[in-house]
């Protein structure tokens, strides 16, 4: 792993467990039931996506399919907060990715409705019970593209598995949101790990999360409420397969996230949407902050 990667120190970020394989009952026992992030090396090398998903393949095969494509403004205040940067044929914006390093990212595309012709390249493991057959969703980026830190809104588990392309993953459990200075009403922080401001964010000292480079076939299981931070070191393909929390404080977490915090997020932000980020802004200048049900 490149050594400059992260400005954290190296004592903050510690690596992530790597396995070939693991059973039902020691993966329930050292990191479902924990909430342990964990990479397995081949629990998708059944997959026939592994070797028939490359560009190519999806030029030739679905280069029609329109697709929402995102940038860095997705999260800026404002009109476009929350939306689409635009619509693309697929096939064009494949080109785009394999072709330049810009941050333009397709992600939680649902293959199951979009694509739903691709369900028959994955395979769905029996590590846990539960994983959703109506939500399976693929995500691609340029080299260079980088998913700023967040957590997911609906508090699920989630199973990444990268099927060309690498990518280096920070990982922080969710009780760290009050060292990363979560901006309140939102899943998201605007810390920059990469070059820190600790006098603006002065709890990023104290943060302790995870770090790991995860290889194209790897699947790296991200627990329920981890934040997580992506950089995209190659044009890259991933499919994340997801289960629902299994705790009751997950499951009222989750229900908070989007049935009241998020639309309350939106409604400020189309009131006053400049005003609003300013104070989202400076109560994450505080330590502790947040909007959260459980630590």
């Amino acid at each position: 792993m490149n050594a400059s990667i992260s400005a954290l120190p190296a004592s903050k970020l510690a690596p992530v467990d790597k396995v070939s394989i693991i059973d039902r009952k020691d993966f329930a026992d050292s990191y479902f039931t924990p909430l342990r992030p964990l990479v397995i090396q081949d629990l998708a090398r059944s997959w026939p996506a592994l070797d028939k998903w490359t560009p190519d393949f999806f030029i030739e095969e679905h280069g029609d399919a329109p697709v929402k494509v995102y940038d860095g403004g997705f999260i800026v205040p404002g009109k476009s907060y929350m939306k689409k940067a635009k619509i693309l044929p697929l096939r064009k914006y494949i080109n785009t990715v394999i072709t330049s390093s810009q941050d333009l990212r397709m992600f939680l595309y649902n293959i199951k409705s979009g694509l739903p012709d691709l369900m028959g390249d994955i395979v769905f493991p029996s590590l846990v019970d539960g994983l959703s057959r109506r939500f399976v969703f693929m995500f691609f980026g340029c080299k260079g593209s980088v998913t700023q830190m967040h957590f997911d809104i609906d508090m699920s588990h989630v199973f990444h598995t990268a099927i060309f392309g690498r990518k280096t993953i920070t990982l922080f459990p969710f009780e760290q949101g009050k060292n990363l200075h979560r901006y309140p009403f939102t899943c998201r922080s605007y810390v920059d790990i990469h070059q820190p401001d600790y006098e603006k964010y002065p709890r990023l000292r104290d943060a302790q999360g995870y770090q790991v480079v995860l290889e194209p076939g790897e699947t790296l299981y991200i627990p329920s409420g981890y934040w997580h931070h992506i950089v995209y070191e190659e044009a890259t393909c991933a499919i994340s397969l997801r289960c629902a929390t299994q705790t009751w404080q997950g499951k009222l977490q989750g229900f908070y996230n989007l049935i009241i915090m998020s639309s309350i997020d939106r409604l400020m932000n189309k009131i006053s949407p400049q005003k609003w980020f300013a104070w989202k802004q400076r109560r994450a200048s505080n330590a502790g902050n947040g909007t959260a049900i459980y630590q």
